[in-house]
């Protein structure tokens, strides 16, 4: 438990008492950001990569702005695993899987399946796969493929649409959700 002042709260009662509050307010919020607000003005990003063995607990903004240093090493977490290459990863797509995550109220980490990916792994990928889009959104870093174990693909995808603020992937098949911060839109089952 933590003490703020004289009150004492447990992080469960935080949690829930922040979920209750981005629920209550997602009907009057168009994008992720939203989702965001009245979570203690921080933003947090939790992931592991199974492909690196790294892990990521990152808080990456706080009172408004994003902290650049985190944001850069979240951009490396995300990296094109193959080949290293990095490609700066947009605020936008953080603030989706991170409102994404506090709807699930979940604290386990996101497993990241696929974050950016080079033009050179997209076109392997694409050359292997018809569900790879030769204009990716991956390859503009503005693009995660996202697991949970606690949580099915139906369920993860519901909590990304419910952010109003990008495309949504249903991967049934592989396990996985699709997360951008390009076009509202949705496909998959």
């Amino acid at each position: 438990m933590t003490e703020f002042g004289s009150a004492s709260f447990s992080r469960r009662a935080l949690l829930g008492a922040f979920a209750a509050t981005a629920v209550a307010a997602a009907p009057s919020y168009t994008k992720a950001a939203g989702f965001l607000r009245g979570s203690g003005d921080i933003r947090r990003i939790k992931m592991y990569s199974a492909r690196t063995g790294e892990k990521l607990d990152m808080i990456y903004w706080v009172e408004g702005e994003y902290i650049r240093d985190a944001v850069h090493e979240v951009t490396y977490f995300m990296r094109d695993w193959r080949n290293n290459k990095v490609k700066n990863i947009d605020t936008r797509t953080l603030d989706i899987l991170a409102a994404s995550h506090n709807l699930l109220d979940v604290t386990e980490p996101y497993m990241l399946v696929s974050g950016y990916r080079s033009p050179e792994t997209n076109a392997m990928l694409r050359s292997r796969s018809s569900g790879v889009a030769r204009n990716s959104l991956h390859m503009k870093g503005q693009a995660a493929d996202l697991r949970l174990q606690s949580r099915s693909v139906s369920q993860m995808a519901r909590a990304a649409a419910a952010c109003h603020a990008g495309g949504v992937g249903r991967y049934t098949r592989s396990d996985f959700v699709h997360m951008d911060c390009g076009p509202v839109r949705s496909w998959g089952s």
